[in-house]
């Protein structure tokens, strides 16, 4: 190292102090310091106040060259960089200059972060959302031993004793990581994927801070195995006006899950709620077009939820003679008197067997 810094010195007058800095962290590193010793050698190379900090304890460090910890509130940074561990931004890592960031600074910054990270993974819990999909297999798997399952758990940093919650997660735009965090923050939570189905375990899940545009069951039992299941029930319950379902909320309705499917589309009620969706299915009937198809699901699916014309006409935005006309109309086409409290009721369990069908 020192060989070749001195060649290369002669090319670029700053590649010897970037080789010292370099060979400075790696021998930290190998003396497998912690993040406080890593700050206090950092502030003392820099000659400037450095700092450390993880998002997901919250934990911030700031140390002055002298080794003690700096005193007052933040200053502006003159230079920034990110703690990555597993390929997800865990912390950040700065100096804070009182002029312009110097010529090894960057370098300073790069490797300070590649030596939190082996900091954190070492000493952990790592705090990263993302976690092994093997690992939480183990865990929400119907298979799996009780023992396997605990030692899975304590693997992905969760404490023995409290239930862990579970959640069924389909995110089209946002990273699973990001909605695990969200919903979970500052406490533990780990998130992968099993097939098309993102899976979320948490110390403890709030369902109104779920993203927009995020599908997402929660499972009630304690177990994680029966959570998920009943997670995943929730999940293919889920609508644009509910995205996020509790499975303790189905009650019944979380009954039909158990019906095979061929049962549930030979249902007259959910044959003809089929035909209604623009798929006619066994059925030699013309299907409404797109449009006709959404307006009427979407009226059916509101006034299913409301329990009357005027708060579905509130929920739709239209007059509640409007909506009396499309719920008479999705009646005869469903053979169902829609006004009363049994085509009601006929009419939700059919709207709930369908939404199984469309997963």
């Amino acid at each position: 190292m020192e060989a070749l810094a001195v060649r290369l010195s002669g090319l670029d007058p700053h590649v010897e102090g970037a080789l010292r800095i370099v060979a400075f962290y790696d021998t930290l590193m190998r003396r497998r310091v912690d993040l406080s010793a890593l700050a206090r050698a950092s502030a003392g190379l820099a000659e400037c106040v450095t700092g450390v900090g993880l998002h997901g304890t919250g934990r911030t460090i700031r140390v002055a060259p002298d080794g003690r910890e700096a005193a007052g509130p933040t200053g502006p940074a003159s230079g920034t960089a990110p703690v990555v561990l597993d390929e997800e931004e865990i912390g950040r890592v700065w100096l804070e200059r009182s002029g312009p960031a110097g010529p090894l600074d960057e370098v300073l910054l790069d490797r300070l972060a590649l030596a939190v990270a082996g900091a954190v993974e070492r000493y952990g819990p790592a705090r990263t959302t993302m976690a092994d999909p093997a690992l939480v297999e183990l865990v929400v798997s119907a298979e799996t031993d009780e023992p396997a399952r605990a030692r899975a758990l304590r693997l992905l940093g969760f404490a023995a004793g409290p239930p862990v919650r579970v959640a069924a997660v389909r995110s089209p735009r946002l990273p699973l990581d990001q909605v695990g965090g969200v919903v979970c923050p500052g406490r533990s939570v780990k998130a992968a994927r099993i097939g098309e189905v993102g899976v979320i375990l948490a110390s403890a899940v709030d369902r109104t801070l779920f993203p927009a545009g995020v599908r997402a069951g929660i499972g009630a039992a304690d177990k994680p195995d029966l959570a998920w299941r009943e997670a995943r029930t929730a999940l293919r319950l889920t609508t644009a006006r509910e995205p996020v379902l509790l499975h303790a909320e189905l009650g019944a309705l979380a009954l039909l899950a158990e019906v095979p499917r061929e049962v549930l589309r030979g249902n007259p009620d959910v044959a003809a709620l089929v035909r209604v969706a623009g798929d006619p299915g066994n059925s030699e009937e013309e299907p409404l077009d797109s449009r006709e198809s959404r307006e009427a699901l979407d009226t059916l699916e509101a006034y299913c939820a409301a329990g009357s014309l005027r708060r579905a006409a509130d929920v739709l935005h239209l007059h509640h003679s409007s909506v009396a006309r499309r719920i008479a109309l999705i009646g005869r086409a469903l053979s169902v008197d829609l006004t009363t409290p049994t085509g009601l009721t006929r009419a939700r369990v059919a709207l709930t067997a369908w939404r199984l069908l469309g997963d």
